[in-house]
């Protein structure tokens, strides 16, 4: 089995999301820039699953340090995670996709920053216990 975590970051209600993009996108406070370093920095040498739009997302320097793989609703999570047994996967790309696959991940690795702005998507804390 592979070794499957998520990371995501939240803002202080459980933000995730507006109009398709991170609430917070392009804030360049240290907080912000910090997490993203972070997630870059941990993902390193591992296999990162994601929705198309998270995976359009990945700067092309970042897909030579990991493997970027690009994950559809038709397809089922156990199947895609087996493909990487023996590695450690990251679940990325938003709500559908974690709600699909929350019963996989072992690890939840969740940043809360100092954003209290307007969301349209939000963590659903139900993910953590398997969906």
């Amino acid at each position: 089995m592979a070794d499957v975590r998520s990371m995501c970051a939240i803002g202080l209600r459980g933000q995730l999301g507006l109009n398709g993009w991170l609430p917070w996108e392009g804030d360049r406070r240290p907080e912000f820039v910090a997490d993203v370093e972070r997630f870059f920095e941990l993902t390193r040498g591992h296999v990162l699953i994601a929705g198309p739009r998270t995976v359009a997302s990945v700067p092309d320097w970042a897909r030579e340090e990991r493997t970027v793989v690009e994950i559809r609703s038709h397809m089922v999570p156990e199947e895609v995670i087996a493909r990487f047994k023996g590695r450690r996967v990251f679940v990325g790309g938003g709500p559908s996709v974690w709600a699909a696959y929350a019963h996989l991940i072992q690890v939840w690795d969740i940043t809360r920053l100092p954003y209290d702005g307007p969301a349209d998507r939000w963590f659903d804390p139900a993910w953590l216990v398997g969906g």
